[in-house]
């Protein structure tokens, strides 16, 4: 008696493609496997140029591949493969009608398929051999679990799929032209010698479970590196919501909160909510970190304005978020202004931990948070705050700390600006964003131009995205913006950029043209200022030429304003404020003489 054969397991649907293209004739076969090598290889060079190719490919493997299981009768359920390659079909229909769109929807699509695949892949378990079944629920988990990951990470997933379809693309060429070469010289598809059946079967059988481990480790490991970077991005928690009755007036005070990170020696910290206004003067709502001394001196307590550099651009960077934001780690000798009854103030700027527009190199809307701050913490119960303030800042928060005397005239008339501390400031946006495009071009410097960009095209409608970014790289830049800079995250928008560095630029246009240049050139802080104002660089400063700060002491002096500044040799961006720089013994001692009102130390254009 005949042992009836087991079922076969349904060919992989990779494998079906390759014989249904093998039918055609053996040269014209040779030519289409050389012509998918050279197309692979193009997608895996050129990412960003070839996304969308990628799109074009995807679309048209998507009904392909749902064409060639529809209708299947050697799968079960027949009704669940039929369904399964009908959205495979709409799927790869709708990518390549839309897809004018779809370069900015490619990674949810990709996404869609990926779990649709999984899926399709599970219905083949019913059938076949152990291993066909082992390796089927691996693969189709895989898939689901990598499709999840890309809708959490979707400019990765851009360029990961476009390696890996590239890579996919150039395996199948080169396995359909050896096939369909030995055609052509005479010899049999399958020319390897004859391997017993019982043997073979044994080592497809290993073969597959080993691509099954291969498959559960990567699964297991992409998981593990989510969750490592989703703990890592930070929380915003309710204290950030604004009640239904906000106060109509900038200023007010909406509530007081516990902060959560480490406290400087000699202070206590809090966090505070408060009205303010936008940099287009329209209502809004912004957080701060209010930091006391522990016992201070009877009196209203000067004020220190903190404006802090650059954390990023989107809700989560609020400084108030962070765990060393009020250490002497994060704010310039802190623990020295305590030490003399200083209170100092650190708004996140509107946008920033609260929901909204975030004014990022924006003076006005940076410099109404810092004011409308001060105003708000002297509302704390017990806090009496002096109306003298001097105000401090370092790189984004220089350029917040240089225009904040000047909207201080005619918005918070009540507070006295004794002085402006600018640290390593971005004095001047327009000369930065060309000092910036005419360097190389590196990750850290497409994330900083994305979190310039993104930010004015969001304030101001007449900046356009679109003008300055490729078209196939608008997705990767609006990503860059949603990590902070001491995320884990943001490593993913380095590999990103890092990625597609070698290929066509993200930013083709001037970034200095246009409705970006007039826009960076209105925010550029052209003073007058009434109060001294000091200010200090490294000579070794990576992000802000020296030469764009002294240029702007230039001008300072110039106009006749009343400045000092030192420039420090060996001195990076933030070495400046780190404990130990030289500079803050100078800072202290300046900003001591401005609050007792000394005009010590406040000579005109005078050096260090």
């Amino acid at each position: 008696m005949t042992t009836p054969a087991p079922p076969r397991a349904h060919p992989p649907r990779w494998g079906r493609l390759l014989r249904i293209i093998e039918s055609a004739p053996p040269r014209a076969a040779v030519l289409i496997g050389l012509g998918l090598v050279l197309l692979g290889l193009f997608i895996v060079t050129r990412p960003l140029t070839s996304l969308w190719l990628l799109a074009v490919y995807v679309g048209v493997s998507a009904i392909v591949s749902g064409v060639a299981d529809l209708g299947d009768g050697r799968r079960t359920p027949i009704w669940w493969n039929r369904l399964v390659s009908a959205i495979w079909i709409l799927g790869g229909a709708a990518i390549l009608v839309w897809l004018g769109r779809s370069l900015e929807l490619l990674p949810g699509a990709l996404a869609v398929l990926l779990i649709v695949g999984g899926l399709g892949s599970l219905a083949g378990v019913a059938r076949g051999r152990a291993s066909e079944r082992v390796l089927a629920v691996a693969a189709g988990l895989s898939q689901i679990a990598f499709g999840v990951l890309a809708l959490l990470w979707p400019d990765v997933t851009l360029l990961i799929v476009a390696v890996l379809f590239g890579v996919r693309t150039v395996v199948f060429g080169a396995s359909l032209a050896w096939r369909a070469g030995r055609r052509v010289w005479g010899r049999p598809p399958d020319g390897e010698p004859a391997v017993a059946g019982r043997a073979r079967r044994i080592w497809l059988d290993v073969a597959r479970y080993g691509a099954a481990a291969v498959l559960v480790v990567l699964t297991c490991s992409a998981w593990a590196l989510n969750g490592w970077l989703a703990e890592g991005a930070p929380v915003v928690d309710a204290f950030y919501d604004p009640p239904q009755d906000v106060p109509l007036q900038p200023g007010e005070l909406i509530r007081v909160g516990d902060y959560a990170g480490r406290a400087p020696t000699g202070g206590e910290v809090h966090r505070i909510l408060y009205t303010t206004t936008d940099a287009f003067g329209r209502d809004a709502v912004a957080s701060a970190l209010v930091v006391v001394p522990v016992d201070p001196p009877p009196g209203s307590r000067p004020v220190i304005s903190w404006n802090h550099g650059t954390t990023g651009v989107a809700r989560g960077c609020a400084p108030s978020l962070m765990d060393g934001s009020a250490t002497k780690w994060a704010i310039p000798a802190v623990e020295e202004a305590l030490a003399r009854g200083w209170v100092v103030i650190g708004s996140d700027y509107s946008g920033q931990g609260t929901d909204g527009l975030f004014p990022y190199l924006v003076g006005p809307g940076e410099a109404r948070s810092s004011l409308d701050a001060v105003r708000a913490a002297d509302q704390i119960e017990g806090l009496s705050l002096s109306s003298d303030v001097v105000v401090w800042g370092h790189s984004q928060g220089g350029h917040a700390a240089l225009w904040t005397e000047q909207v201080a005239e005619s918005y918070a008339p009540e507070l006295s600006i004794r002085g402006t501390a600018a640290l390593a400031p971005v004095a001047d946006p327009l000369a930065v964003a060309k000092e910036l495009t005419r360097a190389d071009a590196s990750a850290e410097l497409s994330i900083l131009i994305s979190w310039v960009l993104v930010p004015y095209a969001d304030l101001y409608p007449d900046v356009a995205i679109g003008d300055y970014v490729a078209t196939s790289g608008r997705a990767i830049v609006r990503e860059m913006t949603q990590r902070c800079l001491s995320e884990p995250g943001l490593f993913l928008s380095a590999i990103t950029s890092l990625g597609v560095s070698g290929d066509r630029p993200l930013y083709p246009a001037d970034l200095t043209a246009g409705a970006l240049g007039r826009r960076l050139a209105q925010n550029i802080p052209d003073g007058p200022w009434a109060a001294p104002v000091l200010v200090a660089w490294g000579r070794d400063d990576e992000v802000i030429p020296p030469s764009l700060t002294e240029d702007f002491v230039t001008r300072l002096c110039d106009g006749g304003a009343a400045v000092r500044w030192s420039a420090y040799a060996s001195t990076d961006h933030r070495g400046i404020l780190m404990p130990g720089s030289r500079f803050l013994p100078m800072l202290v001692q300046w900003t001591e003489d401005r609050l007792a009102g000394d005009p010590g130390g406040a000579d005109l254009c005078g050096a260090v």
